[in-house]
């Protein structure tokens, strides 16, 4: 089968959250069990490219004209890259916005990118299945199955939409349905509008042919009003083509035996090198070899309610009365970036952050930390709690969504 996934980052060349980690292992792991994979991704800041395949396609967004091109990257695993490449829109210091907010023009944006995808299936590479993930795609159903319905070559292709987290859905004021060149006949309950906005997610639920989110709990808590985001409805009137399936973990780059990132390699029946990796993640957060006997907490994460951080906020005062050490990596909402600050401030020789994300600090701390701390608010799946399984550093998580369907509760007798 020839599957093309569409999304708006995937690694190694971008990344905002666990959407990225997906995007990277699931088109290989399927790449190895025979089918033929590609992956689309906007050309963000630093993309390389090796070749152009279509030098400019004529797209029209409401009153303007825009030229993009369509090139192709290094395979990896032999999944092909393809991107879309318009400077303007994408080769911007940020993937969705900066400190300010969301970039104002980001319904454009991707309203482009679904285009190009459809341009893409159409001109280079005509795939038995269009694989989509969360808004920034979702108008890839809704153009096939009304701007293009009359097109014979793609009108039929099969569309599946992967919801991996459903607070975040596009939304933009009505005015939008004109810039990204879509008629007022889809602003309607039945299509594109929300509450008197216009909703890309939306839209996807309800043209895709099939819908799949990341744990089988998340299915579930999406349906009710207190995870539906208002999108319940929607979502139950669709149950019937909706199935939770857990995201896997690529332990091909997670893995203790082999990750060439952590200071020492160990396993399950040898645990000596996790010492090794404690030792070294203490010095790359200048924390003293004191710590090397207390108990050691990681954190990697979004600094969001979501994540949980209110919760760690409540409790921050009481937690460092505990005899234990923190180490978070995070970059996220001001004020649990100041809550962290704060508390390295106070308890320098105990606590260290450092704001922003980097790969080979986030394998360091999954290694060499002695538990993982997780409180979600609400997590579709989740991955560091399924890494940190892996490197024997103890998840400690909130029950929900994906947390609740990886994670059992510690059983003192067995």
């Amino acid at each position: 089968m020839k599957i093309l996934f569409v999304s708006s980052e995937g690694l190694p060349y971008s990344k905002t959250g666990g959407l990225a980690d997906v995007v990277e292992a699931l088109p290989a792991a399927l790449q190895a069990l025979g089918h033929e994979v590609a992956v689309l991704l906007p050309r963000f800041h630093g993309n390389k490219i090796r070749s152009t395949l279509v030098s400019s396609v004529s797209t029209q967004l409401g009153d303007k004209m825009r030229f993009p091109a369509i090139g192709e990257g290094l395979p990896l695993k032999e999944v092909r890259y393809f991107f879309v490449d318009d400077p303007p829109y994408f080769d911007r210091a940020h993937l969705y916005g900066d400190k300010t907010g969301d970039y104002p023009d980001n319904a454009e944006r991707f309203a482009e990118f679904s285009r190009m995808a459809i341009e893409l299936v159409k001109r280079v590479w005509l795939p038995d299945v269009i694989h989509c993930h969360d808004w920034q795609s979702a108008l890839v159903p809704v153009l096939l199955r009304t701007q293009y319905q009359s097109d014979p070559v793609v009108r039929s292709l099969p569309v599946v939409l992967t919801i991996h987290n459903l607070g975040y859905q596009g939304l933009f004021p009505q005015t939008a349905m004109k810039s990204i060149g879509l008629p007022d006949t889809l602003f309607t309950m039945d299509a594109l509008e929300f509450y008197g906005k216009v909703n890309f997610l939306k839209g996807g639920l309800i043209f895709a042919d099939y819908l799949t989110t990341v744990s089988r709990r998340y299915a579930k808590e999406i349906q009710t009003p207190e995870y539906g985001w208002g999108l319940e409805g929607v979502i139950r009137n669709r149950a019937e083509r909706l199935v939770g399936i857990l995201n896997g973990v690529d332990y091909g780059v997670w893995s203790p035996e082999t990750d060439t990132l952590i200071a020492q390699t160990y396993s399950a029946q040898n645990l000596e090198g996790k010492k090794a990796c404690k030792k070294d993640l203490l010095s790359s957060f200048r924390l003293p070899d004191e710590n090397l006997d207390v108990p050691l907490i990681g954190i990697v994460s979004r600094f969001a309610d979501q994540k949980g951080f209110d919760l760690i906020a409540q409790v921050a005062g009481e937690l460092m009365k505990e005899n234990v050490a923190i180490i978070a990596l995070g970059t996220g909402q001001p004020e649990y970036e100041k809550l962290f600050k704060g508390l390295a401030d106070k308890y320098s020789a105990r606590v260290s952050v450092k704001i922003g994300y980097d790969n080979a600090l986030a394998h360091k701390i999954e290694a060499g930390a002695d538990m993982f701390l997780m409180p979600s608010r609400y997590e579709p799946c989740g991955l560091n709690q399924i890494y940190s399984l892996r490197y024997g550093t103890v998840p400690v998580v909130r029950a929900t969504g994906g947390l609740d369907d990886t994670i059992q509760n510690f059983v003192p007798k067995t």
